[in-house]
């Protein structure tokens, strides 16, 4: 299509350019606009300009037919007297080349001499120059350098295929969370409870328990939601009736924290058999949470006690007679003070002497931090609390840990008391 006077047409990259030795049919459209080249079309013959011709006409040289004898006699003149003289300047070139050979061969040596003198020191400066040394790798901060672990501590290198048990840093995270507990220490706070004693905070527990059970919730979500109630109870006066709004509450927020999917709210006001309505639960998750600023993730002993019988590779019985141990702890407040590390591994040991399989090794040392003389403390208070008579009105634990699942470890005999101290005088 024919393009707009003024503008030039846009050229895009898949579009030819029209030749210039061609007449284009645009340019037959645009008639005197058109710029006309200069040279002549491919095979034309070559276009004179009469103005150019006259102006020039004086550098011009017109040959003409009767004066091509003259040129020619004047052009063998010219080539003869050239040729002779080329004779007389050669022999004089010899002459004088043979009188200057021996000056011109010790020019040229000393030529080569002198190229060859400055060029030597250059090339031992450029050897004496120091090279530049390659630059240094930054040094890596030391809170990120990799921890060493002794071969014969190694207990994670065996699944270093299965990146969900993180074994490039388990022992980090174990690390971190032990020293989180030191934010997260509790003391007796019964005291400033008037209207609470530990036996309501004992019953209040069971039922949580029960309430475990029933969802199918996961073991970290009943510990997580009995260490929230714990650090809320120390922070706020909570009367004896809203106690048991206070469990279900936790439960709710552990609940969100831990499992996959957690129970609704209607859920919780069912297994409190309507006691409390919805507004009263989600104001007291509201108080709950601002009571702790948000910070839930609270170091419970389950996953310690877990990570520790991984380094005896204990049986799953062996971790279940554990596990019942530090329930039945979740009970007493005598036992709330003790971090969840240091009751974890008291668990543990209690769990190995009853079943015979040694004492505090080497490896769990290492791991936990803890030697045998800081956990016999703990471990004689666990001892003492399952050595008392059980209150028919606190069986959930005892019943859960009675069935087959769990290996009947509710049931087994405790070990006896000599023993017991034998293995912890070590």
């Amino acid at each position: 299509m024919p393009v707009v006077r003024g503008k030039k047409p846009a050229v895009t990259a898949g579009s030819k350019m029209p030749k210039l030795n061609a007449t284009t049919r645009e340019n037959q459209m645009e008639g005197p606009q058109v710029k006309r080249a200069s040279s002549p079309p491919h095979g034309a013959p070559k276009k004179r300009t009469a103005f150019i011709d006259i102006t020039n006409a004086h550098k011009v040289t017109i040959s003409l037919p009767g004066r091509k004898k003259k040129n020619a006699a004047k052009k063998q003149a010219k080539k003869t007297s050239a040729t002779s003289v080329s004779t007389e300047s050669h022999a004089n070139l010899e002459k004088s080349s043979s009188m200057s050979s021996e000056g011109t061969v010790t020019e040229e040596q000393t030529y080569k001499d002198e190229g060859q003198g400055a060029a030597a020191p250059v090339e031992e400066l450029e050897a004496a120059a120091p090279r530049a040394a390659p630059p240094a790798a930054p040094e890596v901060p030391a809170h990120l350098l990799k921890q060493q672990i002794p071969v014969e501590f190694d207990i994670d290198s065996e699944n270093s295929e299965d990146c969900y048990m993180c074994p490039e840093y388990a022992k980090d995270i174990f690390d971190y969370l032990k020293q989180r507990e030191e934010k997260f220490v509790l003391c007796n706070y019964m005291p400033s409870q008037p209207t609470l004693n530990p036996e309501m905070r004992a019953i209040l527990i069971d039922w949580l328990v029960e309430v475990q059970e029933n969802f199918e919730l996961y073991h970290e979500t009943l510990y997580l939601a009995v260490k929230m109630a714990d650090h809320y109870l120390s922070k706020t006066p909570v009367h004896r009736e809203l106690l048991q709004l206070v469990g279900s509450t936790t439960m709710l927020i552990a609940s969100k924290f831990e499992e996959r999917s957690p129970p609704c709210v209607d859920d919780f006001l069912y297994i409190c058999d309507d006691a409390y309505k919805k507004e009263e639960l989600i104001a007291t998750e509201a108080k709950i949470l601002q009571a702790l600023s948000f910070d839930i993730n609270i170091p419970i002993p389950y996953r310690f006690l877990r990570r520790y019988a991984k380094c005896v590779s204990a049986g799953m019985d062996t971790l279940t007679l554990a596990r019942f141990f530090c329930e039945m702890s979740l009970m007493e407040m005598d036992l709330v003070e003790e971090r969840g590390s240091l009751l974890a591994s008291a668990c543990l040991l209690l769990a190995l002497i009853s079943k015979d399989l040694g004492g505090w090794c080497p490896t769990l040392q290492f791991h936990s931090g803890y030697q045998t003389t800081d956990l016999a403390p703990v471990v004689r208070k666990l001892y003492e609390m399952l050595l008392a008579p059980a209150d028919d009105k606190l069986r959930a634990i005892r019943n859960k840990y009675s069935h087959k699942v769990f290996f009947e470890v509710a049931s087994l005999p405790l070990v006896d008391a000599d023993i017991l101290e034998k293995a912890l005088s070590q």
